[in-house]
């Protein structure tokens, strides 16, 4: 709670704490501030403290003012425009329902912001606490910690030389020869016929998607993407001018008709999909989707970019577009920050022949080469099968752990939007997640609203919650006492 000192206002203080999770991007753009009222209430002051903190905010150009509606977090890309501290008081409406949804989602639709790469990537890193923050978008770090061999496959390939040899020159441009050969065999037993010369290596799965954009599209060009789904991809193909074309997600895949009903209107140049336990829902393509899927890829002549990030914890015979129709309109892309050691950076795709010059030449326009001594060590893990065991310990682990948090968030009144599966769980709260997602952080828990998951940010009841990270009492305990 807030504290009043000789040196330092309530005001002061109010203000400085949303200025700072604003500056950290832990309060995204577009984000609305509590109400007066209901801040007030939050914070235990008085609305007159609050109506000078937002003031504060809005002469610093960190917040914008809808009359009758409330406070919006702004883009900090943007330019503040003139005067606009003098809109404040105008703007502010003490006696408007608080943290009403419909109120919310209609402040939201009215100041339209979309989503900021870079405010989205930053808010990835920033931890409010030392607690397990259930919005993370990787696993626990003791789980990862597990994968003691990674260590002892570094000593092993600087022991043989490879240190030496790797550092004084920029190595293969596709990647290390080796963990591509690796990767096309272990792509074999997906059924995916990819050799180890349409294969290459990325710093990480996130890169391989970009270079596919970039190879690929222009600016302006139209691109299918799942809604909900990543919330960052979405940013980055909007940071690089696309248009981007959101298709429902459904437990069998992207709603058919509306994709074929945007393909007329629209003749999209590439469809971004997770087939395999999609990010935020879980749900897997089915295989009359993914045929259907094909079919409109061949009819309108589109690319199609299928991120299996999660493959490493997926069913054995998960149905990939890949595997379907042999990389002739697919590319894979892939990687083991999820599974592995996420600060190693290693991802690759697998292309269709004809496609792996011009995007080997995109790598090389952004970063050269790969680190061949870690790719070597990945190789080496691959190959003794180090790396197949760890996921098979991740898997159980995470079967375990999404049953416990399944049982807590339903004993704390949430619902499943969809069935429970794999690492994410979209999970139906009842109010406002974005309103939600400020309480918590002042329990020092950050979460993950649904407004992250849509192109275009709309306050929503849903949130996406990491099942590795939310197993304990003490989250969903927070949870109930800041509804």
């Amino acid at each position: 709670m807030l504290t009043r000192t000789p040196d330092r206002t309530l005001t002061d203080q109010l203000a400085e704490r949303f200025a700072e999770r604003i500056r950290a991007r832990l309060l995204p753009a577009g984000a609305r501030l509590p109400s007066v009222r209901e801040c007030a209430r939050q914070q235990g002051v008085s609305p007159h403290t609050v109506v000078a903190a937002y003031d504060k905010l809005l002469a610093q150009g960190l917040v914008q003012a809808q009359r009758q509606r409330g406070f919006f977090v702004r883009d900090l890309g943007q330019k503040v425009p003139p005067a606009q501290a003098e809109q404040a008081p105008a703007a502010i409406n003490t006696e408007a329902a608080p943290g009403t949804l419909q109120g919310a989602m209609g402040a939201a639709r009215a100041a339209g912001s979309r989503i900021n790469a870079t405010a989205l990537i930053r808010g990835m890193f920033h931890q409010p606490s030392a607690r397990p923050q259930p919005g993370a978008g990787v696993l626990p770090m003791a789980w990862l910690q597990e994968a003691r061999f990674l260590s002892a496959a570094v000593r092993k390939v600087a022991a043989s030389g490879a240190l030496d040899q790797g550092s004084f020159s920029y190595g293969e441009p596709m990647g290390d020869a080796g963990l591509r050969e690796a990767l096309a065999r272990r792509l074999g037993g997906q059924q995916i016929p990819a050799t180890a010369q349409q294969i290459i290596t990325t710093m990480g799965a996130t890169q391989a998607l970009d270079i596919v954009s970039r190879a690929l599209l222009k600016a302006g060009d139209p691109v299918l993407v799942e809604e909900p789904g990543w919330s960052v991809e979405f940013a980055r193909l909007d940071a690089l001018g696309m248009r981007v074309l959101p298709v429902p997600r459904g437990p069998d895949g992207p709603d058919l008709a509306v994709m074929a009903r945007l393909c007329e209107l629209h003749s999209p140049r590439l469809f971004v999909s997770v087939s395999v336990l999609h990010n935020p829902t879980g749900y897997s393509l089915s295989p009359a989707s993914a045929h259907r899927i094909l079919q409109l890829a061949q009819q309108h002549d589109f690319y199609i970019a299928e991120d299996d990030t999660y493959g490493h914890i997926a069913p054995e015979h998960a149905t990939r577009l890949s595997a379907l129709d042999g990389l002739a309109r697919t590319i894979y892309v892939s990687g083991f920050a999820k599974i592995l050691a996420p600060n190693w950076r290693i991802g690759y795709l697998a292309a269709p022949p004809h496609l792996v010059e011009r995007l080997l030449d995109t790598k090389l326009l952004s970063t050269l080469t790969t680190p061949s001594l870690l790719e070597k060590a990945l190789a080496l893990c691959i190959e003794q099968g180090q790396l197949r065991r760890h996921g098979e310990r991740i898997r159980l682990a995470l079967a375990q752990a999404r049953a416990r948090s399944v049982q807590l968030a339903l004993e704390a009144g949430c619902t499943f939007a969809a069935e429970p599966a794999g690492m994410f769980g979209w999970v139906d709260t009842g109010v406002d997640t974005d309103v939600l997602a400020q309480r918590m952080l002042d329990e020092g828990y950050l979460i993950a609203p649904g407004a992250l998951f849509h192109a275009t940010r709309q306050p929503c009841t849903l949130m996406r919650i990491n099942f590795g990270t939310t197993q304990e009492p003490a989250f969903w305990r927070a949870f109930r006492s800041s509804l």
